[in-house]
């Protein structure tokens, strides 16, 4: 390959890594799944729009496709409404009492003046009483206004009721009025005051009424003199009045909240607006063009709706993935992101085309569409947690995309059956070791399915009979079966595509059967036991931190598969025969070593193994030093007396560095796993100082800058890594009571061991 060539595909990689990662990317994508949310969205939500015009029958039925206001039908409710407001009175204080005390205190002036003559009293009684009562009322209608207590009109009532129900004291009253002495009249004031006053507490709209009952309130009275009782009564006959008067601006103002407080009338969603063959009028053709049912005026609301319930369904993804630890936020974020649109695309056209067969007719067809496949598909290759989040999603679309009802947004019971089958997917398959798993998973979604449809069908039987009851139940059944199927044939293609490995492809290639894992067996056996050891420790090292235990496990049994083409260059597969770097240079010793990386990862593209397999491969070693070649070949070139030609940069393995936290981790447990098998008789201080030793070189080496490892996340791998080596090599290693027996011993050993190239390979 060209210097040029090998930059083109540096750039291409380059682009491919910058486009995976990009923010900008990623918006774009979730984008594209909300504009996906209103197209399925929209063929159900969005009412349809008619071609029609006045004077012409209509050629369809048409229904209403939500709740419209009916604005004939309101103002008539709200005339009504205003038309049952009864008038409003007022009642107001008129101090009525206040009219015959100041007369009789006028009768007691003049009667007391013998100067005036009988006759000529009589004359002033007739003028002057009457004055008395006008410039009373004068006088309150006049102060009212002058407040504002009162409106106008309302004291024009008042003055036009009063004067209308005016009482005219006859002319015998007016004679015998002069007879009254100054005792009568004392008498008489608290007396006719009180019946006045008790009269009047009570609201009166027709003085004449109340009048009436005057004569029986003097009678019960304790006047004693006849004269004085005819007059008193007479008096508070002429004195008493109306006080509750018609308030024509407060019934004016009653009659409007009345308006104002009736709702508004509406034409219920699924209700008949014009019937097949109904000749369409002004007000029919009105109504139609208001709510944006006909095609010459469109009423953007309902697809600003959708847009907003198709934005709430995307915008609420997004956050789930944002704030999640699932791998869509943090590995590959927009290659497994699109990889979820793509499955919300497969699962919600699954539904469409279910929903073609799916009519008033044929209401069991939609316990056909095979929904739960959308959250199998995302608990086997993406997160369990985004499935059952994903499900609800897709239990909202099923609702919509398979409801037969006029009238209706929501399919209650469709909406209940993908979320009952998807989350019996989810718990079906989240824990699949195999693709018989799927199959399993795909007969308990028939059987949910199933069960469900029989209760609904319990719970609300009208309209089903046995025919109908049994298609629902074998279609829900059939459903299952089909989602399974799907999936089947839906895995390989997004393992392939989105070099995507599920948890079933790890466990297939974890297979001792494989080609290259019994070759490894058969040519190589101790390299077969180490890769399996190594096996254990990383994948309990990345389960503890969260990371694909079962990645790495699976990466570590083919990691060192480079060393089949040269077995016997490496210490676990001496048993005991000579080591052939002791006859070799040291050059070409290192040469050999660092080789079986690159040829671990050309043998495994041979046989298509995924490429995270490959790059664990590739990877473990990182640009790793080999101390001990380096070293041998100084010594050789000092005992020659040579400089040196060679430089550090010569003894390290090529790369790449560890991409990932399981190729880095991987990487860790190759190098504790060796450490610890060169050790003869291992503590566990030393195993604890080997861990936390091989963890700092690599650190201080930055062999971790380019994954995204952290250093918390590395001290759990290190406690892990002793926990785990303390499990397996139990039987090997020494506790602190065995210590000291053995301490020189192991010391002469470890000096030995350390000098061994065992842990460089």
């Amino acid at each position: 390959m060209t210097s040029k060539d090998h930059n083109n595909r540096k750039n291409i990689q380059s682009k491919m890594v910058g486009w995976r990662h990009s923010v900008g990317m990623r918006y774009a994508l979730f984008l594209l799944l909300i504009i996906l949310f209103y197209v399925s969205l929209a063929p159900k939500l969005l009412p349809e729009r008619y071609n029609i015009a006045v004077g012409t029958p209509s050629e369809k039925e048409i229904l209403a496709p939500m709740q419209i206001p009916n604005t004939k039908a309101t103002l008539k409710a709200q005339e009504e409404a205003a038309e049952a407001e009864k008038p409003v009175y007022t009642k107001i204080s008129l101090r009525n009492e206040a009219i015959i005390t100041e007369m009789l205190d006028q009768i007691a002036r003049i009667n007391q003046d013998d100067q005036v003559s009988r006759e000529d009293k009589i004359s002033i009684y007739r003028q002057d009483l009457p004055q008395i009562f006008q410039s009373h009322f004068q006088n309150f209608i006049m102060s009212s206004r002058n407040v504002g207590n009162y409106s106008s009109a309302f004291l024009d009532e008042v003055r036009t009721r009063i004067y209308e129900q005016v009482y005219h004291i006859s002319e015998e009253t007016f004679i015998k009025i002069p007879q009254l002495t100054a005792d009568d009249i004392a008498e008489m004031k608290p007396i006719a005051s009180d019946i006045v006053s008790r009269l009047m507490y009570e609201p009166v709209t027709d003085a004449q009424i109340t009048r009436t009952k005057v004569a029986e309130q003097v009678s019960s009275s304790s006047l004693s003199k006849r004269i004085s009782r005819e007059i008193v009564q007479e008096l508070a006959r002429y004195v008493i009045t109306a006080n509750k008067f018609y308030d024509e601006d407060t019934t004016k103002e009653a009659k409007v909240k009345a308006r104002e407080n009736t709702g508004t009338v509406y034409i219920k969603q699924g209700d008949v607006l014009v019937s097949k063959g109904q000749i369409i009028t002004q007000e029919m053709y009105t109504l139609l063009q208001d709510n944006g049912l006909l095609k010459n005026k469109v009423n953007y609301w309902p697809q600003v709706g959708v847009a907003l319930l198709s934005f709430l369904l995307g915008i609420g993804l997004f956050m789930y993935i944002r704030q999640s630890e699932s791998t869509v936020r943090f590995k590959y974020n927009n290659l497994q992101l699109s990889m979820l649109g793509l499955i919300f695309l497969i699962t919600i056209i699954s539904m469409h085309l279910i929903a073609l067969l799916h009519n008033e007719q044929r209401p069991y067809m939609g316990y056909l569409a095979p929904v739960a496949i959308g959250g199998m598909l995302i608990t086997l290759l993406l997160d369990m947690s985004l499935a059952y989040i994903c499900s609800v999603i897709f239990a909202v679309m099923a609702s919509v995309v398979l409801n037969i009802h006029q009238g209706q947004i929501f399919d209650f019971y469709f909406g209940l059956f993908a979320l009952v089958t998807s989350f019996a997917a989810i718990f079906g398959i989240h824990r699949a070791s195999q693709r018989s798993s799927i199959l399993k998973a795909g007969i308990m979604v028939s059987i949910f399915g199933s069960l469900l449809v029989v209760t609904l069908i319990m719970i609300n039987s009208s309209g089903w009979d046995q025919t109908k009851t049994l298609y629902a139940i074998g279609f829900a059944f059939t459903g299952g079966l089909l989602t399974t199927i799907m999936v089947i044939g839906l895995m390989p293609f997004f393992e392939v595509t989105f070099g995507i490995l599920s948890a079933l492809k790890l466990v297939e290639l974890s297979n001792p059967n494989h080609p290259l894992l019994r070759k490894l067996l058969t040519e190589t056996p101790g390299t077969y036991h180490h890769s399996v050891m190594v096996g254990n420790l990383s994948e309990a090292a990345a389960e503890a931190i969260g990371a694909n235990g079962l990645l790495c496990r699976v990466g570590s049994y083919y990691h060192d598969i480079g060393k089949t083409k040269r077995p016997g260059y490496f210490i676990e597969n001496q048993n005991g025969m000579e080591n052939p770097h002791d006859f070799i240079d040291p050059k070409l010793s290192k040469s050999i070593i660092i080789a079986h990386a690159r040829d671990g990862a050309e043998m495994q593209k041979e046989y298509k193994l995924p490429k995270p397999i490959r790059d664990i491969a590739e990877q473990h070693h990182g640009t790793t030093f080999l101390h001990y070649f380096y070293h041998k070949a100084l010594k050789q070139a000092e005992e020659q007396g040579l400089e040196p030609d060679f430089t550090e940069d010569d003894f390290r393995y090529p790369g790449p560095n560890a991409q990932s936290k399981e190729a880095a981790i991987v990487g860790i447990a190759d190098s504790v796993e060796a450490a610890v098998r060169s050790l003869r008789k291992p503590t566990v201080d030393q195993v604890e100082t080997m861990i936390e030793k091989i963890i700092k070189s690599r650190l201080d080496d930055h062999q971790f800058k380019e994954c995204d490892l952290t250093m918390r996340e590395l001290d759990v791998v290190g406690q892990t890594l002793k926990e785990t080596v303390m499990g397996i090599f139990h039987s090997r290693i020494e506790y602190p009571e065995d210590i000291k027996k053995h301490k020189k011993k192991e010391e002469k050993e470890r000096e030995k061991d350390d000098s061994s190239p065992g842990l460089e390979q």
